[in-house]
Formats: C-alpha cells, sequence, structure tokens
C-alpha cells in the first residue's frame, strides 16, 4: 500500500531549539523543489495497491535516493550515515526516534519500480526548471561517453573459470535444499584456477607462448563442459522433484540461470579456440547478461565494456544522460532521443553542437525534421570552407564544454555503473542525472 508523506515531527523535535531544525543551504533548496506534489506522481501510476503493509514514505524514499546518488553511497552507507545525521534525518523526513528503513527495503523498491521512474522524474525536474526561467538556453551540446559495467576485464579462460564456480555454488545450493541428492557435481575449482595461474605465467614470459595458453584455454574449457553435463543432470533430477511438491524451486531457477550462461560462454570460447575473431553480441559477464564490448578509439585502450550512453547539456549545466539500448549504437542514432527529451521539457532548442561522429545524413534529417537550422557539427573528412571561419571555430569551442561535463559526471559515479543489467544502469544513470539537475537548481535558485 502506498503512502506519499511521512508522519510529522515527534515530541523530541519540538522542544528542540530552531537552530538545531534549520537544514544547510542546499539541502533547504532541495527539499523545497521535492516537496511539490507532481514529483509523487510518477508513484502513483506503479504503486496501486490500496491494502497490505504500507511501504516507506515516497518522499523519504525520494530524498534517500538523492542522498546515496548525491555522495555515491552504496545503500548499507547511506541508511547508516542517514541514521546518525540529524540534518539528513530532517531531509529524509525521518522523525529523531523514528527508524531508518532497511537497505533491502531500498534494494527492492528501487528494483520494482524500474529506470522509468527515474526518466520521469528528470523530465518533471527540467520542466521545474523550464517553468521558474532557470533553464532558458536555445543551445544544446550532444555527445556520448562509455559506462562501464561492474565486471572484472573478461576473458575467455576467466569466464569458463568463473561458470565452473558459480555452477559447482549453484549445484551446492540444490543438494542443500534436499534436491537431487544422488546427481554429484565434482569441485574443479582448485585444478581450474590452477590453470589461470599458469596462463597468467605464460603471458609474463618474454616469449609470451601463444600456443601455451590457447592450450591451457582449451583445458579449462574441457573441465568447465564436464561441469555443465552434471549439472544439467542435478537440474534434471531437481526439477523432476520440485514438480512432485518439493521445496527448493528458488534453488533449480538459479541452476538453470546459470547453467543458460554458462553454455553461452562455452560457445564463444569454441568459436574463439577455433580462431573465429568477430562474435556479434558477445556476452562477457555471467553477472551482467546486458554489457557488452564498446570500442572507444584509445590506442592504450581499445575497447571498453559496458554501455553506451547520450548525453546532452545545456549553457546552464542541465544533464540529459541515459542508455538507450544494449550494445554500441552509431552516435547519429543518438541524436533524436536527446532532442526529444530536451523538447518534451518545454525546452525551445535552437541550435546543436556535437562532433564529427553526428555528421551523417540520417542526423541532419532529424534536425530538419525538427526545425533546427542552426548546427555547428563538423563534416567528416576535409572540413568545408565554412569550418575554417573565425567565427564557426569559436562557436564550436562551446561544444568543447560537454567533455568537461562528462568528466565531471564521471567523477561523481557515471564512469561505472554499480547496478547490474541494463535496467540497473539505466536506473543508475538516471539516478545520477536527477541529483546533478536536482543540485544545479538548487543553486541557479538560490
Amino acid at each position: 500500500m502506498r503512502r506519499e508523506r511521512a508522519v510529522g515531527e515527534s515530541l523530541w523535535e519540538a522542544v528542540l531549539p530552531a537552530e538545531l531544525l534549520r537544514l544547510p543551504a542546499e539541502l533547504e533548496r532541495v527539499d523545497a523543489i521535492l516537496d511539490e506534489d507532481r514529483f509523487l506522481q510518477p508513484f502513483r501510476s506503479r504503486l496501486t495497491a490500496t491494502t497490505g503493509r504500507p511501504t516507506i514514505p515516497i518522499e523519504t524514499y525520494v530524498r534517500l535516493m538523492y542522498r546515496k546518488y548525491r555522495y555515491g553511497l552504496g545503500y548499507e552507507t547511506l541508511v547508516r550515515e542517514v541514521a546518525d545525521s540529524f540534518s539528513w534525518r530532517r531531509f529524509c523526513r525521518i522523525a529523531l526516534d523514528g527508524r531508518v528503513p532497511d537497505s533491502t527495503t531500498l534494494i527492492k523498491l528501487t528494483n520494482r519500480l524500474g529506470p522509468g521512474l527515474v526518466e520521469e522524474l528528470n523530465a518533471e525536474l527540467l520542466k521545474v526548471a523550464v517553468e521558474r526561467r532557470v533553464l532558458r538556453s536555445r543551445r544544446l551540446r550532444v555527445d556520448s561517453t562509455i559506462v562501464e559495467s561492474d565486471t572484472q576485464y573478461p576473458t575467455d579462460s576467466g569466464l569458463c573459470a568463473h561458470a565452473v564456480s558459480r555452477l559447482t555454488a549453484a549445484a551446492a545450493a540444490v543438494h542443500a535444499a534436499g534436491l537431487a541428492a544422488r546427481s554429484r557435481v565434482r569441485d574443479r575449482r582448485r585444478g581450474v584456477a590452477r590453470r589461470i595461474r599458469w596462463i597468467s605465467a605464460a603471458l609474463s614470459r618474454v616469449g609470451r607462448s601463444r600456443e601455451a595458453v590457447v592450450a591451457l584455454t582449451a583445458d579449462i574449457a574441457a573441465r568447465a563442459k564436464q561441469t555443465v553435463r552434471e549439472a544439467r543432470r542435478v537440474l534434471r533430477n531437481g526439477a523432476r522433484a520440485v514438480r512432485g511438491g518439493r521445496r527448493g524451486a528458488a534453488q533449480v531457477a538459479r541452476l538453470r540461470r546459470e547453467l543458460e550462461a554458462a553454455e553461452q560462454i562455452l560457445a564463444q570460447t569454441e568459436q574463439r579456440l577455433r580462431g573465429e575473431r568477430s562474435i556479434p553480441n558477445r556476452r562477457i559477464s555471467l553477472v551482467d547478461a546486458d554489457a557488452r564490448p564498446v570500442p572507444c578509439g584509445k590506442r592504450y585502450r581499445p575497447n571498453q565494456f559496458g554501455y553506451k550512453a547520450r548525453v546532452a547539456d545545456t549553457a546552464e549545466g542541465f544533464l540529459i544522460c541515459e542508455i538507450p539500448t544494449i550494445g554500441n549504437p552509431a552516435d547519429e542514432t543518438l541524436l533524436g532521443g536527446a532532442l526529444d527529451r530536451a523538447m518534451d521539457a518545454g525546452m525551445r532548442v535552437q541550435a546543436v553542437f556535437a562532433d564529427r561522429g553526428f555528421a551523417t545524413p540520417a542526423a541532419r534529417d532529424e534536425l530538419a525534421r525538427r526545425g533546427i537550422t542552426d548546427i555547428v557539427i563538423p563534416a567528416r573528412g576535409r572540413g568545408s570552407p565554412r569550418e575554417q571561419r573565425r567565427a564557426w571555430r569559436r562557436r564550436y569551442r562551446f561544444r568543447n564544454g560537454i567533455e568537461g561535463r562528462i568528466s565531471q559526471a564521471k567523477r561523481h559515479g557515471l564512469r561505472r555503473t554499480r547496478l547490474r543489467g541494463l535496467a540497473g544502469a539505466q536506473t543508475w544513470v538516471g539516478g545520477l542525472t536527477l541529483a546533478h539537475n536536482l543540485r544545479r537548481l538548487a543553486a541557479l535558485t538560490a
């Protein structure tokens, strides 16, 4: 059951002096912005139950999420810091004798609400900035960046070893539930880890024997296949017991997910061992199924692993940042979404600034369809005479400001998403954008 507002002050706060009840300047302005009823509307369409245990107050949840993304805190750290700070309690509308929501409650509610909620909150916040005439710029800078997934660097041998470890643990959980007692999975984790160390030793030698690395990778893949075959028997017998009325459906479902991921990893490894280099839709993690390799064009780091985000900002410092899809979409396909978000918020975009990646006929058609004729995007290949003019170069230098904005956002958490999957990455980026824009609106309305 949805609960929107928190309970009023407790008796303890009623007798405190006024100096202790005053919030810091930033929190006071952000609190006034979030106090509007329009920021509760997105929750009403998602939390529709009228009976049952009430949720935590929605206004408390929104303020807790602001503090989380503002300072890059984990859920457990957030709960601990809010419980220990009087001003943070006041900001989050938690009474002095009240209980701070548990971290697991915040995690479950965040997963339930999904990234669509954060997108609606960001849209409402930009509308507030336009209505208050704080966001008045007609210029929009657009670029793209890579948000890394929270995974280690993927290698074929490392992914196979990880698959062995996770399958062994998942099968053990099925056995612990009292299912498939006669179907055993041999623990090959020590042998696989030993071969991973041998690969590291082979790569550290001067000669760097490729044949030795390939042979060890094939050995690890063969051991992983044996584990997969044994895990299939455990899954088959465990599922039969669950259909017969036994408990343990969650453990069987977990083993099924791990088997699907391991089989995909092994299929990719076989392709690599056969010498195939291009593997479309390649999986790079067992825990983040949606992360993909994204070429970034840097000599020292040709690829990054995660998601490609589109970023747009204004001269006032407001951000429009989101991850549209899995993989590595072309830059020109990201332009229309950024323009739609800006115009839906009420911005009258008249000029667009971007780099050469957006200089395609498709991108120019998107701009023309929206009536935007002031385009500051250098052409691909040899530049036109117009781009050599001093006035045009001065205007294009304004575009460089988005590089600094992206760098600032990466320092505050945009570099790596801590949530898994495409929905988790979208929620993470949306939360960071909301915290950034809230802080910016609070600073401009001071």
